[in-house]
């Protein structure tokens, strides 16, 4: 695991060496072990380390035996020690004992269709001098990021978009058109992001830089076709089958090793087959939150506990009250992008705890997409219920519903919430349906937000849901996720977070091959009677204890509802307050007053409209305005006295 960098040259001059330091140094958190770097003619490529196999001879830049081939790469290779042997079978020499080094055999033995053999999360660039040609890709699932920056003069890579502001001549400004995409999902989808002249490259995308310009192409989409000649029985032995090989195999590692464990399903069943796996108690984290109300809501050490003793783990917790003031602004400098989640500020904190005693964390991320966990899928059934009432009826709840109040951290005010959801969509398409449950501000409520519209808007759940053309609606919500939310929120956030701690983290549940073989499930199978994860539930049945199996989701965010209302109450009203938002020209200052006074009236639940907000006018004073995070926050803590 690493932070990997570099930039090739268009314009005839060679590759200065001088300007990766720089890129280095600004995300040495990535990689506290080692750095390296490497140039030949046009090209320059770096890393920064974080030593996990092979510690004393797995340095970067890796090199074929001739010379021909260089490689940085942020990640791992989970199936590399199979691929070696099939290369070494066929004739080919390896320098380390690194899981990346395969990727130079691979390359050499079959081109640019290479990455069909590899299992892992990754993100490289790969120098073939005799070519002169630089490849980088990113893994199928975008478990690994990796931004480009172009202009005349070159093309360039980082792992963080920071480290591409470290290069002479780049300077932030802030996307419009990234800007409306993120107040309306809450991130930014790739290949946009918030920094004018910068791009998140796609997950499963190999792109060929050269003299002759530059292509890029996807090597990998989720399958299409539903099967439906399987049986439920067989559907849950090769789930089974499939999920445990997935975290035997990303096990593999040279230092100390764990799991994050909440008590919910994903990541009980990730500890679980750790333990099988083992030959030792599994070194297992939780995390809550202190106080009561809506700190309790989000409280779930109890099920971590439970499932931890079940397991025999070696359990440690830890109970907190964070100075969130202080932590936003040092969180969204590592974010990159300002982000509308809560779960960034659960991450950090429970990585930073895990990484005083491992060096890999193993996450349950992922599963709710695969195995249908959220409740916004079960909206479908829900809707065929509702049309079967009178349309009087239907007519009245709608209106009744615009006026209940919503809160998302009391359970009686947040299933109130999901009503409102729900109920505001039941007359509209299926498509339009699901942008409700996804989407932060309404196209229509963004546009009332912004001082200036005109800016071309971009449809990203549109185009995910062509590309999602065929299938139940189960299975299309899972190809948009695929393509939007989980890698340029969940993961991306998982990333930044835990590496901001310079902790690896991995994600079995995301293991292609399991995602392969979910996306031909049926609905009716993933999802049995309103019951959420049913065939995930019945193929853990003997592995997880009943309880567990079927406990009520929690999410793994924050009470940030509570703490706008609280202690962040006063560094709201200074970050949006109308002096502020007039003199950043975004947004009409009495738009954005509206929205707080509804959420602390709980008039609406406001949680991620004002995160969405907040967070944006913190990185614009960090990135835009060039304040250290520091001094921000030390700027908002004397506004919070």
């Amino acid at each position: 695991m690493c932070g990997i960098y570099g930039f090739y040259r268009f314009d005839g001059a060679p590759a200065d060496a001088a300007w990766l330091p720089p890129m280095g140094n600004v995300t040495a958190h990535r990689g506290p072990d080692d750095e390296g770097q490497y140039v030949e003619g046009p090209c320059a490529i770096g890393m920064r380390r974080l030593s996990i196999i092979d510690l004393a001879g797995g340095r970067q830049p890796l090199s074929s035996t001739d010379g021909k081939y260089w490689l940085v790469c942020n990640g791992e290779i989970y199936n590399y020690r199979e691929l070696r042997r099939d290369l070494e079978a066929r004739g080919h020499r390896f320098k380390t004992r690194s899981d990346c080094e395969v990727l130079l055999g691979l390359y050499r033995e079959y081109g640019e269709d290479f990455l069909q053999h590899v299992n892992g999360m990754y993100a490289f660039a790969l120098w073939d001098g005799e070519r002169q040609r630089l490849l980088i890709g990113r893994d199928r699932l975008g478990v690994k990021p990796l931004y480009l920056y172009r202009d005349e003069r070159l093309i360039a890579f980082a792992s963080e978009a920071k480290a591409l502001l470290a290069l002479p001549g780049v300077r932030p400004a802030l996307d419009p058109a990234a800007l409306d995409a993120y107040l309306h999902l809450g991130y930014v989808p790739a290949p946009q992001s918030m920094f004018r002249g910068m791009e998140k490259l796609p997950p499963a995308t190999l792109m060929r830089i050269e003299d002759a310009g530059v292509h890029a192409r996807r090597y990998w989409e989720p399958p299409q076709d539903i099967d439906r000649a399987l049986s439920e029985q067989d559907w849950i032995e090769a789930v089974r089958t499939k999920l445990e090989a997935a975290v035997a195999r990303q096990m593999v590692s040279d230092v100390p090793i764990g799991a994050f464990l909440s008590g919910g399903i994903d990541s009980s069943a990730v500890a679980a087959f750790m333990a099988r796996h083992s030959d030792r108690p599994v070194k297992t984290y939780a995390i809550g939150f202190e106080g009561e109300g809506a700190e309790r809501y989000y409280n779930e050490l109890p099920y971590a506990r439970r499932m931890a003793q079940h397991l025999g783990t070696e359990h440690r917790e830890i109970l907190v009250r964070p100075d969130v003031v202080r932590l936003l602004p040092q969180l969204v400098w590592h974010m990159d992008e300002p982000i509308a989640d809560t779960a960034f500020i659960t991450t950090y904190l429970v990585s930073a705890f895990a990484r005083e005693d491992v060096t890999v964390i193993l996450s349950g991320v992922g599963g709710d997409e695969l195995f249908g966990g959220y409740r916004r899928y079960l909206g479908h059934r829900y809707q065929q219920h509702f049309d079967r009432l009178p349309g009087w009826l239907r007519q009245a709840a709608v209106s009744v519903a615009r006026k209940l109040p919503a809160d998302r951290h009391s359970p009686l005010l947040d299933w109130s919430r999901y009503a409102k959801g729900f109920l505001a969509g039941a007359n509209e398409s299926f498509e339009n349906r699901y942008r409700r449950y996804v989407e932060v501000f309404p196209p229509d409520s963004a546009y009332a937000l912004r001082r200036v519209n005109g800016v071309p808007r971009r449809d990203a759940l549109g185009e995910a849901f062509a590309r999602a053309a065929s299938g139940d609606s189960l299975h299309r919500m899972l190809v948009v996720d695929l393509a939007t939310q989980l890698p340029d929120d969940l993961l991306l956030l998982t990333d930044k977070m835990s590496m901001a701690t310079s902790l690896e983290c991995r994600v079995p549940l995301l293991d292609h091959e399991l995602v392969e073989l979910a996306a031909r499930i049926p609905e009716d199978i993933k999802i049995r009677g309103g019951r959420l994860k049913h065939l995930m539930k019945q193929a853990l049945a003997g592995v997880l204890p009943p309880d567990i199996l079927e406990r009520r989701k929690r999410g793994f965010g924050a009470p940030m509802g509570a703490w706008l209302k609280r202690q962040l109450a006063p560094v709201l009203d200074e970050l949006l307050s109308e002096e502020a938002v007039r003199a950043r020209g975004i947004f009409d200052p009495q738009a954005v007053r509206r929205l707080i006074t509804d959420h602390e009236a709980s008039r609406t639940d406001g949680t991620d409209r004002l995160l969405a907000l907040m967070n944006l006018e913190i990185w614009a004073r960090i990135y835009l305005d060039g304040r250290e995070p520091e001094r921000v926050a030390e700027e908002l803590q004397a506004v919070a006295a």
